[in-house]
């Protein structure tokens, strides 16, 4: 019952010193052309879904009660968690989202890039965003390159929920995170509810069954390695800068993605993110309630490794029914947003990606694929 405006608008406010930090532009700056693709891109998908930020959380949420009063639709492992509303027929999505690597290389874009991907996955699921809460860490605002951070992380994603149309209600600020003068990367956590009208029209990033067609809704350009968890991953550089970042597609693919799951012409969708389009298709095989193979077949491309490994915004994966296919297609032209077809689910067990001409990338069982990812974490914290 407290006015929120005394709040929002009367409290004290300091202007600090800020200044662009000393290591930006050294960090921006990126040739791609100096990185060495792998020799065995099966192994670096391998070695992707068995990393820390890439891996199966289940180690975590195994150990809470994700089903409390029975209302659980969709539990921990996709998009989005869903939980109904009892004697409604909704139900509320909730996602969270951050890359600490990008705010890091550009925090006013990374920050945007949060609201931006926590908005998509909550259309994955089905749901339109209501609002956001957010976490804003950072090291000592009483450095003036701290505080620039702080400043140009808010302004994004102030930019970004301006333009998606989802108000911040709340939210909370962690400073002085910091261990012998040296800072944590900046990390605008934001978390984000979404409403769906209809709980029975939710999704997950799961392929439920083989026969499905693999669509790539948003852009269907080649992304870049630069700032990417492949690069720091593999190749141990943070570097470059976050992907473009375009709002106003963003939103219209978020219509998209709740129109489709409304008229149910999608069997499931997964926001293409950390890792590249390869994880993404890895996470869909395993995350069903069976594990499923896919046959995919990329674009023309410069390299093999932005292809499978880079990463770009608004880019979802979705199954539809070969029946729906057209219906999908013809309804994103009409949206504006790029519609690529890319193969099909299928009952092989395996996970093949080619190149034009039938070059063979990646070729791997999903068994070896459910070991490394399923191991990612106990690996590191048993």
């Amino acid at each position: 019952r407290i006015p929120a405006v005394p709040l929002a608008e009367g409290a004290p406010r300091y202007e600090r010193p800020c200044v662009e930090p000393a290591y930006l532009k050294d960090a921006q700056r990126f040739d791609a052309g100096e990185i060495p693709q792998p020799e065995n891109l099966s192994q670096t998908l391998l070695d992707l879904v068995g990393s820390p930020n890439l891996g199966s959380r289940d180690w975590i949420t195994r150990q809470y009660d994700q089903t409390v009063r029975t209302n659980t639709l969709v539990g921990p492992g996709s998009d989005a968690a869903v939980v109904r509303v009892k004697g409604t027929g909704r139900a509320l999505a909730m996602t969270s989202d951050c890359n600490h690597r990008w705010c890091y290389l550009d925090p006013r874009a990374g920050a945007a890039h949060a609201v931006a991907e926590a908005a998509r996955n909550l259309s994955c699921s089905g749901a339109r965003p209501l609002g956001v809460t957010d976490c804003l860490n950072f090291g000592n605002p009483e450095n003036p390159e701290i505080m620039w951070q702080f400043r140009e992380a808010t302004r994004g994603m102030g930019d970004a929920c301006r333009a998606l149309d989802v108000p911040v209600v709340s939210g909370n600020v962690s400073f002085y995170n910091e261990t012998r003068g040296q800072a944590i990367h900046p990390a605008p956590v934001v978390a984000m509810v979404g409403l769906l009208e209809d709980a029975s029209t939710r999704l997950e990033s799961g392929f439920p069954s083989a026969g499905l067609t693999l669509l790539l809704l948003g852009d269907a350009g080649e992304p870049s390695i630069a700032a990417s968890e492949y690069l720091a991953q593999v190749h141990g550089r943070e570097a470059g800068a976050p992907p473009p970042l375009d709002l106003e597609m963003e939103k219209r693919l978020g219509e998209l993605l709740r129109g489709l799951a409304g008229r149910r012409l999608l069997a499931s969708a997964h926001d293409c993110s950390d890792g590249g389009l390869a994880v993404t298709l890895a996470e869909c095989c395993l995350a069903g309630g069976a594990a499923v193979g896919a046959h995919i077949c990329l674009p023309e491309y410069e390299r093999a490794d932005a292809a499978l490994f880079g990463e770009a915004s608004g880019r979802v994966l979705v199954a539809v029914a070969p029946a729906s296919e057209a219906d999908v297609a013809e309804t994103a032209r009409q949206a504006g947003v790029p519609c690529t077809r890319l193969g099909t689910t299928n009952e092989s067990g395996r996970v093949r990606i080619e190149g034009p001409g039938d070059d063979g990338l990646v070729d791997l069982a999903l068994d070896d694929l459910q070991r490394a990812w399923s191991a990612a974490l106990p690996e590191m914290l048993e």
